[in-house]
């Protein structure tokens, strides 16, 4: 029986997106076209609502059945399971607030109405990601995200730098595109079928999985993990974090490569035989990756770009928990894994968009359009008390202070490394914890310039902060504050999640 409601949360927000684009072209003179951004605005808002109600009622069918949904699309089908549920809730949680904000930091802008039909595009993209269940379908949805959103970074196109970074995003994620399709052949030609079932059910019965199913798994690390930003495939990530609108940079680090890393995921999964090999691979490159990006963030001036070399560190802790369960098979490190998604869309979304009304307030409406960096916003706290106080609930997440939620999320990930008894899984987490108070080294001294007693010449001449800005980073910094000190209310999303990725893998 397919479920009915499931599928409308990819169909509402891609259908309203050209509505938003139509909509937004109406009218040329001044009282038009203030008016049609808020119209466009709200139309977008409305779209990502009623995909909010699409959500909870599909959640509730999940619940009821305790099973993942099956349905199709003409010939294309899909299925939601825990981990698209995940997925789903970040890219709607995440997307609705950004719209929020996006109101006065966009407004008047070239390409307004552009700007959310592709935000709502990209919503829609990425949750039918989360549920594609065969390998083409699943590399559909992901070349179509690397577009919607190559668009996105590149928004301000009368900018060199703007130019420069979507256009270095644009050539790696094709290149990474390709070589996905390069392993989905591979895949085909070994098992004379693309659907993921079929697989890995093949791969199960084989004694010996075939040649060409490992060197398909690595083209797949390789394509995806450029999305993902692996190092040393990241190098598009600084640059595009940096130059794309604040709201484009919170969907970037918060929801986008997450999202690559569920589409890897997804087609690793399929090749199940190699299941330990590919944890052994996840938590090495979480260990690379959690160190280069501390590395690199600790010489970092600029606010947006420090942020994104902190991502790389993040989506480390991400890889050693989702590395410790294909290792040992505790379900506790997919679990701390998936918290660590959800914290991560929350912490860095807040600290982007935090970062974002800085750089709107100080910069952006004076007509200065230069990166934000770190000396402009000294004194910061006394001019912009919530948006500073929100900056910094943010860093200090992100950093692993207690009783916040990255905490909680890190600990659970440490205590499933150390649950296995594995000297070398105990000294990786022992490595990832030494790494989070190194991140401190360059997030204390952001906090402590927002809180300095004297105020900069920048924050002195700075604009207020709009309403619809503020909002959001109130929202954000109270779930930060609640997920850390009742971590269990997130039992209900995670707990599914974490049962789909070992099922992926046969655990």
């Amino acid at each position: 029986m397919n479920p009915t409601l499931f599928p409308w949360m990819i169909a509402v927000p891609l259908g309203v997106s050209p509505l938003v684009y139509l909509a937004g072209r109406l009218g040329s003179h001044k009282m038009e076209l203030n008016g049609r951004s808020i119209f466009v605005r709200g139309l977008a808002l409305l779209a990502l609502l009623v995909t909010w109600a699409l959500f909870v009622l599909s959640w509730m069918e999940f619940t009821a059945r305790n099973e993942k949904l099956l349905f199709n699309l003409e010939s294309i089908w899909l299925n939601a399971d825990g981990l698209s549920f995940l997925l789903a809730a970040m890219v709607l949680g995440l997307g609705t607030f950004v719209v929020l904000f996006s109101g006065p930091y966009i407004a008047g802008e070239v390409g307004e109405e552009k700007y959310y039909a592709m935000l709502l595009a990209i919503v829609g993209i990425m949750i039918g990601l989360g549920c594609a269940n065969d390998l083409f379908n699943l590399w559909m949805w992901f070349e179509a995200m690397a577009v919607s959103s190559y668009l996105l970074v590149a928004f301000y196109r009368e900018r060199s730098a703007s130019l420069e970074a979507g256009m270095k995003y644009l050539v790696q994620s094709a290149t990474g595109s390709v070589l996905v399709l390069l392993g989905i052949a591979l895949v085909l030609g070994n098992a004379g079928t693309l659907d993921m079932d079929k697989i890995r059910a093949m791969v199960s019965s084989e004694s010996a999985a075939p040649f060409g199913l490992l060197l398909a798994g690595a083209l797949f690390v390789i394509g995806f993990g450029v999305k993902v930003a692996f190092v040393p495939l990241h190098t598009w990530l600084p640059d595009a974090h940096s130059q794309a609108p604040s709201g484009i940079s919170a969907m970037l680090s918060g929801v986008v490569i997450e999202a690559g890393l569920v589409a890897m995921l997804r087609a690793l999964s399929t090749l199940g035989g190699f299941s330990i090999s590919w944890g052994t691979l996840l938590l090495a490159f979480g260990a690379l990756n959690m160190f280069f990006g501390n590395l690199m963030a600790l010489r970092q001036t600029q606010v947006k770009r420090m942020l994104a070399y902190s991502s790389l560190s993040h989506i480390g802790y991400i890889l050693i928990g989702l590395g410790i369960a294909l290792f040992n098979g505790n379900p506790a490190g997919a679990q701390g894994a998936a918290f660590h998604l959800f914290n991560h869309m929350v912490m860095k979304g807040l600290a982007f968009l935090a970062a974002g009304a800085f750089l709107f307030a100080l910069l952006d409406k004076s007509g200065i359009h230069r990166p934000l960096e770190v000396k402009d916003l000294a004194g910061g706290a006394r001019k912009y008390p919530l948006a500073a106080l929100a900056l910094s609930i943010a860093l200090l997440a992100l950093g692993g202070l207690p009783p916040l939620a990255g905490f909680m999320s890190k600990w659970q990930i440490f205590v499933a490394g150390f649950q296995g008894s594995n000297a070398w899984l105990m000294g990786l987490v022992i490595f990832a914890a030494l790494n989070s108070v190194l991140s401190l080294a360059y997030y204390a001294p952001l906090v402590n310039m927002l809180y300095r007693r004297n105020m900069g010449e920048v924050v002195e001449r700075g604009a207020p902060i709009p309403l619809a800005m503020n909002i959001p980073l109130v929202v954000f910094a109270l779930a930060i504050v609640v997920i850390g000190l009742w971590p269990s209310l997130m039992n209900w999303l995670t707990e599914p999640a974490a049962q789909a990725f070992l099922v992926m893998f046969g655990k």
